[in-house]
């Protein structure tokens, strides 16, 4: 009788202990690898803190069948455990947060190449690290203990947990995008930090994007090739690479006169350089940016992209193997167009796989691979090297040791004490950018190759920079010069220059927009065809200037002239790319 007056006393008071043990084992097989990513400093803190409350989730079984509390946590625990070791290990082989982009990769492999990949990255100090992490799992399963409310009690509790992890996040989704599809992706971003989540939302988003550009794909197959393609340099071995930069403004390199030494290897190589000084990008955001600087497309005809070939596909007619190698995220919702031009390529090089682009990615991953294709004994090549160059967060875009700019040295005055860790973080990015381009030049040159290399980026970026000091990002509705003034440099060897020489000095300071560089390239590379228009490309003496249209072309009406821009202040107290930042959400703008 003893005992059950005890029993009952002890429903009688909520185990907070109990309660904290078992959601530390719950947590546990999220939370570690998170904790790790966030104290590496690979990623920010949104994914520690979604992987909390996600966690608390699985409290709700414990709570309404506390008599078999030990053996459901046994079980979900089990299956945390498994799904979780995906992303531990990752983590630990790759120092990069699994995603969707590494479920893409592993599909797009066969079985060969995974054999390579396991072979070349397996360690016993791995193995070892995660059977710790299992016996981790274990002891603090031992811990788990039932807790015991009064039904009412449990079922209240129940509902609030299941509401705070995931029933008020799904429903606050819904009602801020009203449509459904929308708000289940923002949703599953939420949640999708924690384990299982990260590989069943993860596998979802990889067959949605993979049936996206599987359309794509298919119906790029339709477009006809260009007609009547003639190659000046036809049967010659060649190599021809662009570099594609990412959110640079061009007027924070030394090169191009900034004040700070942030480019000081381009600096040196400047007598071998074309730097062009006009050329300005149509649109603030990536794939916007890129539809045209890699199609027909152009502000004028901005869907020409969807109907056209690609830069890729052109190389390809004229008989060149393409490789194409990216340290940008790989199949995201926002990046599945490049995933598709990139599909086009003879070769692939996926680089960054993180969940978050705001993680630590460095652009120094690039030259193992672009060494690799040089080495590759196509006669004729053409190599595509997306770079993340610059995009926010600009500290996590250099390692330490290029984390030269601290104080006020050649700062505006107008950058206040707040600003001013990222306005030097930016410079720092640029100044990691340029060992990162100016090595590709230098790799590339040492092969005593025919051919050249052309660097520009997708677009600028705004970084409290005169006149308008207050503006962070990139905001089309609000434009300032610095969103939409790019690098433009070009690098000749020295056996293409005596085979097709020019003379540059007339077209450096040409007013050029990135849209019509597809004109450009193809005039670079001896290429003539029926769409080519030689008033577009900028090395032409046929060259004729026109408005450099920036804005959003399904909007023809608020397009305007780059030269017109007026400094203005955004509506939304800071740029869309802030706005962003504030959500976390890390897609490539």
């Amino acid at each position: 009788m003893a005992t059950t007056k005890s029993t009952v006393a002890g429903r009688s008071a909520i185990d907070w202990a109990g309660l904290g043990w078992m959601f530390l084992f719950f947590w546990y097989f999220s939370g570690v690898t998170q904790a790790l990513i966030w104290a590496s400093g690979v990623a920010g803190f949104s994914g520690f803190r979604q992987a909390f409350l996600a966690s608390a989730l699985w409290l709700v079984p414990l709570l309404l069948f506390p008599g078999r509390a030990k053996l459901l946590a046994g079980a979900i625990g089990a299956v945390l455990w498994l799904c979780s070791l995906a992303g531990f290990g990752y983590f630990l082989v790759y120092g990069q947060e699994f995603s969707q982009s590494v479920i893409f990769i592993m599909f797009e492999s066969n079985v060969n190449e995974a054999s390579e990949y396991l072979g070349h990255y397996f360690s016993w100090s791995v193995v070892l690290a995660a059977a710790a992490y299992g016996l981790g799992g274990w002891l603090l399963w031992r811990k788990v203990r039932p807790v015991y409310l009064p039904r009412r009690a449990a079922l209240v509790a129940s509902l609030l947990l299941f509401t705070f992890s995931v029933g008020y996040p799904a429903a606050r989704q819904l009602l801020k995008h009203g449509e459904f599809q929308t708000a289940l992706e923002d949703f599953e971003k939420r949640i999708e930090a924690a384990s299982p989540w990260q590989l069943v939302v993860g596998y979802h988003q990889y067959r949605r994007q993979l049936g996206n550009m599987e359309d794509l794909l298919a119906s790029r197959e339709q477009i006809p090739p260009l007609k009547n393609l003639v190659d000046a340099h036809a049967g010659q071995p060649s190599t021809l690479v662009l570099v594609i930069g990412e959110s640079t403004n061009r007027q924070r390199l030394s090169l191009y006169g900034y004040s700070r030494p942030t480019t000081p290897n381009l600096d040196k190589l400047r007598g071998e350089l074309q730097v062009f000084d006009n050329v300005v990008t149509p649109r603030p955001y990536t794939i916007e940016a890129l539809q045209q600087v890699l199609t027909f497309a152009d502000q004028e005809h901005p869907n020409l992209y969807l109907t056209t070939p690609s830069l890729v596909s052109v190389m390809k007619q004229a008989g060149y193997k393409t490789y194409w190698i990216t340290n940008q995220q790989t199949i995201t919702k926002r990046n599945t167009m490049l995933t598709t031009f990139s599909k086009q390529a003879d070769e692939q090089f996926y680089l960054n796989n993180n969940r978050d682009q705001n993680a630590r990615q460095y652009d120094g991953s690039v030259l193992d691979p672009f060494a690799q294709v040089l080495a590759d004994d196509a006669p004729r090549k053409f190599v595509v090297v997306h770079l993340l160059g610059a995009h926010m967060r600009y500290k996590y875009r250099y390692p330490d040791e290029f984390e030269r700019f601290t104080d006020r040295s050649g700062v505006p005055a107008s950058v206040t004490d707040d600003q001013l860790p990222t306005y030097n973080s930016y410079d720092n990015a640029v100044l990691y950018n340029d060992y990162v381009v100016s090595s590709l030049i230098e790799r590339f040159r040492a092969t005593d190759p025919n051919g050249f290399l052309l660097y520009l980026a997708d677009h600028g970026e705004a970084v409290f920079d005169a006149p308008d000091p207050e503006v962070l990002g990139r905001n089309e509705a609000a434009p300032t010069g610095p969103m939409y003034t790019v690098p433009f440099i070009l690098w000749n060897s020295p056996k293409w220059q005596a085979q097709q020489a020019r003379d540059f000095a007339a077209s450096l300071h040409r007013p050029y927009s990135s849209s019509h560089f597809i004109h450009t390239w193809a005039d670079l590379a001896g290429l003539r065809f029926d769409e080519f228009d030689s008033s577009k490309s900028l090395v032409s003496a046929e060259f004729r200037e026109r408005p450099l249209l920036i804005g959003n072309p399904g909007q023809p009406k608020s397009l305007i002239d780059f030269s017109l821009v007026k400094p203005k202040k955004p509506a939304d107290q800071g740029s869309e790319l802030v706005q962003q930042e504030r959500k976390g959400k890390g897609q490539s703008l």
